[in-house]
């Protein structure tokens, strides 16, 4: 149906070029147009997936932005253009292909001076099944609601991992050369960590070093929205975020039920331990005795990941999630989006499975982070 490469394409692989941890390392980018017998040409993109620990359960997940002028804007080419079994969800390592139908409908004719970055993220599947969930809106604390709602939900995935300062630099860096983004706070080096040089327009950001593998940190509601729009992802609802952190009734989902969560009401992702029990610390909360004394790398407590294996569901960062605080009294007039999870200022129960805090969607404050989802398109 194809016929061979007709023009190489000048590409630009970010994260095969820089040491960004948390970008899964991708290789070997190629892409070029080809003529297909309905007319017109397709734009086709290769590459290799070099990590090798990609799984159904544990996939990554790949998005493509483009350039036309140099880098100057860059635009992400929506998943519903795309083909092909490189883009989106991906559940296997190696080669990839991926096709752009609709290349007609852009304002190149070629692919010269045309740049292409690949980027793919760490995510781990949530099978669609039933949940027990605790929290209601408002916290879990209106009584006019019932606190023991089975609930249901259809597969989705979650970031394995908290954002870290590098990905987000790079967001910044593509997007952020006016300032949007950026918070004056984010040079704090114990509790953030990226510098911001130059004059605007045309800002240019850095991790500190050592810093790369941390959470980001003073991001508001809003810029975490702009940041997982750039990617294709989006904010966890309530419902999703608790069902990654404790699991649901069948971890396997109620299609197989192979696998019963033997705790499907824990209190944290590991189980029902405290997070220091035993002199053990489970993740990174308020005090030093954890070893970390503000934020910890999003790597950290791996042992302690939630039941599908998200990790540092509990602590480090407190979360956004895309849910307005409401209650029967309160209506979400105030504006207030609901944060989970607690942070490395939380004491041990304020991180728990069912605690929740709210925040005006404009706060910046240096116990904030978030993470993303991908939905499966039914």
């Amino acid at each position: 149906m194809y016929k061979a490469f007709l023009y190489a394409a000048w590409l630009v692989l970010l994260c095969g070029n820089l040491s960004h941890a948390q970008w899964l390392k991708i290789s070997g980018v190629q892409a070029g147009l080809e003529e297909t017998e309905f007319g017109g040409p397709c734009l086709v993109v290769r590459y290799t997936l070099d990590d090798t620990d990609i799984t159904l359960n544990s996939p990554a997940y790949v998005f493509v932005r483009w350039s036309k002028d140099s880098g100057a804007h860059w635009n992400l080419i929506p998943e519903k253009n795309l083909s092909g079994n490189g883009c989106g969800i991906v559940e296997t390592g190696g080669d990839k292909k991926i096709y752009w139908w609709g290349i007609g409908e852009t304002s190149f004719e070629t692919l010269e001076g045309v740049e292409f970055r690949v980027r793919a993220l760490k995510m781990v599947r949530v099978p669609g099944s039933e949940f027990t969930m605790k929290t209601t809106p408002g916290g879990g604390y209106d009584s006019e609601r019932s606190r023991n709602r089975v609930s249901f939900l259809p597969d989705f995935y979650i970031a394995k991992y908290e954002t870290a300062i590098s990905i987000y630099v790079d967001y910044l860096n593509e997007t952020g050369g006016d300032g949007t983004g950026w918070s004056d706070r984010m040079p704090d080096s114990l509790r953030c960590g990226i510098e911001r040089e130059g004059p605007a327009p045309g800002f240019s950001y850095s991790a500190r070093a050592g810093r790369e593998n941390f959470p980001v940190t003073f991001v508001s509601w809003y810029d975490a929205t702009a940041f997982l729009e750039w990617c294709g992802l989006a904010l966890p609802t309530e419902a999703e975020w608790e069902k990654a952190y404790r699991g649901g009734k069948f971890l396997d989902g109620d299609s197989l039920k192979g696998q019963p969560n033997p705790m499907p009401e824990r209190k944290y992702p590991w189980g029902d331990e405290a997070p220091d029990e035993g002199g053990i610390f489970r993740c990174n909360i308020k005090g030093e005795e954890d070893g970390f004394p503000n934020t910890a790398p999003v790597q950290s407590f791996a042992k302690y990941c939630s039941p599908y294996g998200a990790c540092n569901m509990a602590g480090n960062v407190a979360e956004w999630t895309a849910d307005w605080y409401a209650t029967t009294y309160h209506a979400g007039l105030d504006g207030f989006r609901m944060v989970r999870g607690g942070s490395w200022r939380s004491t041990r129960t304020a991180c728990d499975a069912i605690s929740g805090a709210t925040s005006m969607p404009l706060r910046e404050g240096s116990i904030m982070g978030f993470r993303g989802v991908k939905r499966c398109v039914r």
